[in-house]
């Protein structure tokens, strides 16, 4: 057989699919679909390393298993191109974002082409081609239309320095105050006009859908703290002399008699109104100085500041009078962005009124040194008196509702998607704004609205996106007004909210439209998803959203289907050779294309199966993959041995066993057990030096969806079959076979092996006692000594102990 020459025979093969088309859908409504899909790349620079490897081969792994056990398979890629990475690059070498971003789709292309996955390539995307991202605009328009996409002043990071908005990722801080990444300038927090979807409306269905899919646990997990459903009461409280009152949310309205002041966040707009004159110059200067702190940093601060606003609220059962202070750890955003404080049973309270002095009052009986948090017995709280918790609850709450000053409510940590950046590489927003701020939307026919071309894209410095530079863009007659354009785009995570919808639409001719009954047809056919592979990274993101939509693509009677992805699988990351996060910096990151060239895309895909479960993280190792190119040799090696038309009879319960392993071990994805069962019958044939040409096809299809190169080859030349494996039926295996004739027992004396024997299964034990005295070895271990006893254990060892 002529040399296994790895990259001639992969790009020969890498050619015949690609030029045949071979991993097309079809359109084919008799066999049941199969939909796999990877979480879409984004084309960086620097083209794919091992990890994107190891996702991209197990979902082609169950794309060629699929196919081969008969299902119709949509195995789609496409690019996440918009983003920040190619403004910042783009800013930093005046280079245009559209042109470098296609150059390294292409990159990443040929890498996915070279490691030989199967995909439809009719069916690729990018974020950024214009026609895909027309319907990105056009499902804007409809979420708009449905009182889902709205605008509001949201908190920005804003650098003065830069004159410029920042992500989150973008700061710093240092000694307790934002600063910008780049240069160290000073960040703070301020109100601008923004998109926000209110994915809040979806909550409930959010959380009550997880128990539809089959997602690890961790992460749905995740997704249920994130959300983050509380329930409990709603209960308002009068500011003292004045009209003025405020709403707060509290998870423990039991605890109502032990409340001794209120805290409002910083930005309450009720601040400035009751704060008193005495007090005006400490509260003003503490709310700058909250400006300039994230989130975060409020939250995790262990020393809880704030400041007395000097003014007081009446308790809503008492009517007793209570301070109303200030306080930077609690968040606008969250709960009402206001806190009745009970320092008696809540740890941050206890810390707080420890801090200033103020009073504790203990409603609930529990004895503990600092706040009790715990379920006991209520007193000096009125009509909860001798209630636990829950039932004190329940009554306070009706108590409150009775008397007009609170009611039941539930709130959630999730909040409202943010979906404006101030940045110029995103979908443009379809609206305009006339004169008197009236919004019109882009009218259909006029999608997709596309970016102006920027000669360099520099921060406009009002804060406002690059595209406040474009003027001729920007301005625009509506019915003979002046109108002008949104500034802002969407937020890279748009397109990637619904690209596994766009795949499915996407044919030569364009896409069918979202909203036509072809589009609901097909869409039908092959959603849900039935396994989508990607990183854990994007669990209360992408996941989030993308389900966000995909519910609400099926309120308005697209989809069937109540969840987008069915079956999901978070691949574990690979490791660099010291067991640290792969880097650039640290200069342990791998680039397959040298492995490719050295060892081959299937020694490459087959070490990287082999490295341990699928979910587990790994680390790399040459020499790893030096043994999967080896035991590809010796699979080469293997069809020199002489092929009969005939199966071979010893090989007959390894082989069927192989196939029932291996089958069921792609269906779990537990590739590496698969690979050690097909090591396990290659060292049989290798015993046998015969294989029978059923069995060595049989063979070739188990391992062709790891090393699909190799495989086509020798199916070619060697077994001279004309059906490409991709498209041969999956092998099935005969229970008959598995059912073991014979065994080896091992033989012993005085403990130590002397000897193995091929005997038939649960022989006698007399026979099988005169066999392994019979044994040559045996003999010689045993000479001139006394047989003391003969201990046999069915079908293991016989142990000779002598003396």
């Amino acid at each position: 057989m002529h040399k296994y020459e790895h990259r001639k025979i992969e790009e020969k093969w890498q050619k015949h699919w690609l030029d045949n088309k071979l991993f097309k859908t079809k359109n084919d409504r008799f066999h049941e679909k199969y939909y796999v899909l990877d979480m879409f790349p984004y084309p960086s620079a620097s083209g794919l390393h091992v990890g994107h490897i190891e996702g991209y081969t197990a979902t082609d792994i169950m794309s060629r298993l699929k196919r081969m056990q008969g299902f119709n398979v949509l195995h789609p890629m496409g690019w996440d191109a918009y983003g920040l990475p190619s403004e910042q690059y783009a800013l930093a070498t005046g280079k245009d974002p559209k042109s470098f971003t296609y150059q390294n789709i292409s990159n990443f292309k040929r890498q996915i082409i070279e490691m030989g996955k199967g995909v439809d390539w009719d069916k690729e995307l990018a974020t950024t081609d214009p026609e895909y991202f027309k319907w990105t605009q056009w499902i804007f328009k409809r979420l708009y239309e449905k009182g889902l996409a709205v605008l509001k002043d949201v908190e920005v990071n804003w650098c003065e320095g830069l004159g410029t908005v920042l992500a989150n990722d973008e700061i710093e801080i240092i000694n307790g105050q934002m600063v910008s990444e780049r240069g160290h300038y000073p960040v703070i927090k301020k109100p601008m006009r923004q998109w926000v979807l209110r994915i809040t409306e979806y909550a409930d269905r959010l959380l009550d859908d997880l128990a539809l899919v089959d997602w690890p646990e961790n992460l749905k997990e995740m997704q249920r703290n994130w959300i983050g459903k509380s329930s409990g009461a709603v209960i308002e409280f009068e500011v003292a002399s004045t009209d003025y009152k405020f709403e707060i949310f509290t998870t423990r309205p039991d605890t109502i008699y032990g409340v001794t002041y209120c805290v409002l966040s910083p930005e309450h707009p009720l601040v400035e109104k009751i704060v008193t004159k005495d007090e005006e110059k400490d509260v003003l200067k503490y709310i700058e100085q909250t400006k300039m702190k994230s989130d975060l940093d409020r939250i995790a601060d262990k020393t809880k500041t704030g400041v007395f606003t000097g003014a007081f609220a009446k308790h809503p059962l008492t009517n007793q009078l209570i301070p109303i202070w200030i306080g930077d750890y609690v968040l606008p955003q969250y709960g009402m962005g206001a806190v009745m404080a009970v320092p008696a049973h809540d740890d941050r309270d206890y810390d707080f009124a420890m801090q200033y002095g103020l009073n504790i009052i203990e409603v609930i009986k529990g004895g503990s040194e600092g706040a009790y948090t715990g379920d006991g017995i209520h007193h000096h709280s009125g009509i909860i008196d001798g209630l636990y918790n829950d039932e004190a609850i329940e009554k306070i709450t009706k108590h409150l509702e009775d008397r007009k000053k609170g009611y039941k409510h539930h709130t959630y940590k999730l909040r409202d998607w943010v979906f404006s950046r101030q940045r110029y590489w995103g979908e443009p927003f379809p609206v305009i704004y006339d004169e008197d701020g009236q919004i019109h939307l882009v009218p259909d026919d006029e999608l997709p609205l596309e970016l102006p071309y920027l000669e360099f894209i520099k921060p406009s410095g009002t804060g406002e996106s690059p595209l406040a530079n474009a003027h001729d863009w920007l301005y625009v007659d509506i019915n003979g007004k002046k109108g002008r354009r949104d500034t802002n785009t969407m937020p890279q995570l748009a397109g990637s909210s619904w690209y596994y919808i766009g795949y499915i639409l996407k044919s030569n001719l364009g896409y069918i439209p979202l909203d036509s009954k072809e589009a609901k047809a097909v869409l039908d056919q092959f959603l849900p998803v039935d396994l989508y592979v990607g990183g854990t990274e994007h669990a209360v993101g992408h996941l989030l959203y993308a389900r966000f939509w995909h519910k609400f693509f099926y309120d308005l009677g697209f989809v069937s289907s109540k969840e987008p992805f069915m079956k999901l699988v978070n691949q574990g990351m690979i490791l660099g050779a010291d067991h640290s996060k792969m880097s650039k910096s640290k200069g342990n990151s791998v680039s397959p294309d040298d492995f490719i060239q050295s060892h081959g895309a299937d020694a490459l895909r087959l070490f990287e199966m082999f490295m341990g479960p699928l979910e587990a993280e790994k680390p790399w190792s040459n020499e790893g993959l030096d043994g999967a190119k080896r035991f590809l040799d010796r699979v080469w090696r293997m069809f020199d041995f002489e092929i009969t038309q005939q199966p071979v009879e010893s090989l007959q319960t390894v082989y069927h066993q192989t196939v029932k392993k291996v089958t069921e071990d792609y269906e779990k994805l537990a590739f590496n057990t698969a690979i050690s069962q097909m090591m396990i019958f290659v060292n049989e044939v290798y015993k046998t030096k015969v294989i029978g040409a059923a069995q060595a096809r049989g063979f070739l299809k188990l391992l062709n969806p790891i090393a699909p190169h190799l495989t086509e080859e020798i199916n070619e030349t060697v077994l001279k079959h004309h059906e490409d494996l991709v498209y041969s039926e999956w092998p099935t295996y005969d229970e008959s076979f598995l059912i073991e004739t014979e065994v080896e027992v091992a033989i012993q004396v005085n403990g130590k092996l002397r000897g193995r024997l091929q005997v038939k299964k649960d022989m006698v034990e007399e026979d099988l006692k005169k066999l392994a005295l019979e044994h040559e070895n045996v003999i010689k271990h045993v000479e001139g000594l006394t047989i003391v006893k003969v201990i046999v254990i069915p079908n293991k060892i016989v142990n000779i102990v002598v003396r």
